[in-house]
């Protein structure tokens, strides 16, 4: 992936924006180096500093909380870079900084890169691009982020990656549906196909596509007119808000019938 095509203003005002990319100059001194959490102490130092601070009673929840976030920012500016603007951001350990900056009750977190300079690829080589820019994301970043956790925390490597998970299937499915672009939505359709459907464990460093994995049907809630797809694990939120809180889609708010 040697071509290199900047951002336009436009683009790089959303992906600052909403979906908090940036330069890694810029970043919050409540940062490290993403690599640099591969160390067990490090890990450990971090996860004790963030626990108080955003109201999280063990370790293994911390790191639940924190990998959600990370999860966010990280596949949000590179799957939307990607399958709306055919841009390709390298999210490799290297080239990427974990922030955790938590103000007020609320993340402020932002996904700071030393390189933001998008590659693209030669005509006709767009699949092999994809899985470069997904394998990066998930085999080179996320994996041996979520295993570091696992290893210091105990906490589940599933509840990690259906952090993930559900947040890109939220990118797609509602941010990127509303791009009008026929051609762009046509795009962002088939890449959402083919992370769900066709992609390699290997790209994810896995022996299972989580994404494919976690993808349970949605439940139709009569009563609300609505239906959710309700989660296989926990993420544990409501255990670090107070008052207690639950996301929309947690598995322990699943109607009885439906379990």
């Amino acid at each position: 992936m040697n071509l290199r095509h900047d951002f336009s203003e436009a683009q790089w005002a959303l992906l600052s924006g909403a979906l908090r990319l940036k330069q890694a100059d810029a970043r919050d001194p409540r940062s490290l180096p993403a690599s640099a959490l591969l160390d067990d102490q490090a890990c450990e130092r971090l996860l004790q500093t963030l626990g108080p601070i955003i109201g999280s009673p063990t370790q293994a929840i911390t790191a639940s909380l924190l990998a959600k976030r990370f999860s966010f920012l990280s596949t949000g500016a590179c799957l939307y870079a990607m399958s709306v603007y055919d841009k390709g951001l390298i999210l490799s350990l290297d080239n990427s900084v974990l922030e955790y900056a938590h103000d007020d009750g609320l993340w402020t977190s932002s996904m700071p890169l030393v390189d933001t300079v998008p590659a693209g690829y030669e005509p006709g080589n767009r699949e092999a691009w994809r899985d470069e820019v997904v394998g990066t994301l998930f085999r080179d970043l996320l994996q041996p982020l979520w295993e570091t956790l696992n290893r210091v925390t105990g906490i589940s490597r599933r509840i990690l990656w259906e952090n993930t998970a559900v947040r890109v299937y939220s990118l797609y499915e509602k941010r990127m549906v509303k791009v009008e672009d026929p051609l762009i939505r046509q795009r962002h359709e088939a890449d959402f196909d083919w992370l769900l459907n066709q992609a390699e464990p290997a790209l994810f460093g896995l022996h299972y596509n989580p994404l494919k994995h976690f993808r349970r049907p949605p439940v139709l809630l009569e009563a609300e007119g609505k239906s959710i797809r309700f989660r296989r694990t926990c993420c544990f939120y409501y255990e670090a808000s107070n008052p207690v809180e639950y996301c929309s889609t947690c598995p322990l708010l699943r109607p009885r019938k439906h379990r």
